[in-house]
């Protein structure tokens, strides 16, 4: 598993910053999932988050690790797949998301994120993260 993942699974909650027209809207996540390198999270389509990735796909998630002062920094493009496999598989990662979603949902949106940079803070500096 990559640094960021680990990250991310060890803190439960996050928060997934978007943009809103031309200001940044910010709301808590707690579903992460890797695959093959890559992180997914999900939403569903009649959410604003929803329709903010899609006119802009930039996002930024902040994660601070619970009674510590290490927290993470990862900018990415959040890019929508519609791969049942994929869908399955975040719903198997995440058991909370089947009280919504079954991987067919017509509602159930996945999104890879894609071009992602990070970076672990903490009082002794920074440092990139895989």
């Amino acid at each position: 598993m990559s640094q960021s993942y680990d990250f991310l699974h060890e803190c439960g909650v996050f928060y997934l910053s978007t943009i809103n027209g031309d200001a940044p809207e910010t709301r808590p996540f707690g579903a992460i999932m890797e695959r093959d390198g890559a992180l997914y999270f999900s939403t569903a389509h009649t959410k604003s988050v929803y329709a903010q990735i899609k006119a802009n796909p930039h996002i930024q998630i902040v994660a601070l690790k619970p009674n510590t002062r290490q927290w993470m920094r990862l900018n990415g493009k959040a890019m929508e797949t519609n791969e049942i496999t994929l869908k399955q598989a975040m719903l198997d990662a995440c058991p909370v998301l089947q009280k919504r979603f079954v991987a067919d949902s017509s509602h159930y949106a996945l999104f890879e994120i894609t071009d992602k940079s990070a970076v672990l803070m903490s009082d002794s500096g920074s440092i990139s993260m895989t």
